[in-house]
């Protein structure tokens, strides 16, 4: 008998119920996705991550008539394994921007076709940045000018990196989690976090999407097309 696919565990914060109970219709009718959650406010939404393994959150970035941007940190500190995915009206590229640089890592339009959340919902579990390019490429070029500012340090960083470093950079990059590359470079999965942690402190970047958008504005990995 063939073990029960692994579904992602996500977890809704939308202080509107109509909005929460069409999001959990949407995702629970598609294969590999489980709402394990619901929450309305900022308090019942920590208090749920507390008791609840979430694998994803979906945010609300206009949660009860006020900018989520602040509660994003407090989502990674209080489960540090779960991406972020913001949900918004607001077109504004700075906005999306912001929301990457607290955390997220995607941003979605509300006006976006379910099936675009779906596929958002996947790919950021997977560890990929769900951004549109504008605002992917401001972040690379804010990398890039304030690693200009110091070069040397720049390129003493770089070239601190081994080659089997630079290896599991352009893994990330690609979306790949941890399991995935050390199946891909035949090494153990606690290796490849010891390797991330090396490559966090030599770069000086804190998390995988911090890694990506430095590792793009360095020509360490490929910008997808």
């Amino acid at each position: 008998m063939e073990p029960a696919p692994i579904k992602i565990r996500i977890l809704i914060i939308d202080d509107q119920l109509i909005v929460r109970e069409g999001l959990r219709m949407l995702i629970e009718n598609h294969p590999g996705t489980k709402v394990v959650a619901m929450a309305s406010t900022r308090s019942e939404a920590l208090d749920i991550l507390v008791r609840d393994p979430t694998d994803l959150i979906i945010l609300n970035l206009e949660l009860g008539g006020n900018s989520a941007l602040p509660f994003i940190p407090e989502l990674r500190e209080a489960a540090k394994d779960a991406r972020i995915l913001v949900l918004t009206g607001q077109r504004d590229s700075a906005t999306h921007q912001k929301a990457a640089q607290h955390g997220a890592m995607g941003v979605v339009l509300k006006e976006n076709a379910a099936d675009l959340l779906l596929k958002a919902i996947e790919k950021v579990y997977r560890g990929e940045a769900w951004l549109d390019r504008m605002t992917l490429g401001s972040l690379i070029f804010q990398m890039s000018s304030q690693e200009k500012e110091t070069v040397d340090p720049r390129t003493r960083k770089i070239a601190s990196l081994t080659e089997r470093e630079r290896q599991v950079i352009a893994l990330i990059a690609e979306g790949l989690k941890n399991r995935q590359i050390a199946e891909r470079l035949f090494i153990s999965h606690v290796t490849v976090t010891h390797h991330l942690s090396s490559i966090y402190g030599k770069l000086g970047v804190s998390d995988r999407l911090e890694l990506v958008i430095y590792a793009f504005a360095n020509k360490l990995a490929k910008m997808p097309e």
